[in-house]
């Protein structure tokens, strides 16, 4: 691995962390999902609640998107990553979380492109 790829990616974390605030207030759901999660020992871990853009009550906890990097993920497929998470998450799918957008990465690939990808916008349920 690169060597300056790797310190301009721990720069570019670095500088992230240092302005995040320090105390991140997280709705319940969204606190279960960060700590079932830990199990994967991720390097890197966003979560994001995108339920405002969605016909929803106001702070709802229904739709997310994660981006998740971690070493757990190595040689293992797409797929297989994907039902890593769901099955972690297996109780909040089928109890809280209507609609889950998942990103896996591994250190590497995040070094390599430490971006994620956009959500489109709801179409609504009538697609307009």
């Amino acid at each position: 691995m690169n060597c300056i790829k790797l310190l301009r990616q721990y720069e570019s974390t670095l500088q992230r962390m240092l302005s995040t605030p320090a105390i991140v207030k997280r709705g319940p759901v969204e606190a279960k999902i960060y700590e079932k999660l830990q199990s994967l020992n991720p390097f890197h871990l966003e979560i994001y609640n995108e339920s405002y853009k969605h016909n929803v009550p106001k702070d709802s906890e229904s739709h997310f998107k994660l981006l998740v990097v971690s070493d757990s993920f190595m040689s293992k497929s797409p797929l297989e990553r994907h039902r890593l998470v769901n099955n972690i998450l297996r109780e909040e799918l089928k109890n809280d979380i209507h609609a889950l957008s998942i990103e896996t990465k591994t250190i590497a690939q995040w070094t390599e492109n430490p971006s994620v990808l956009k959500t489109p916008n709801c179409l609504g349920g009538g697609g307009t």
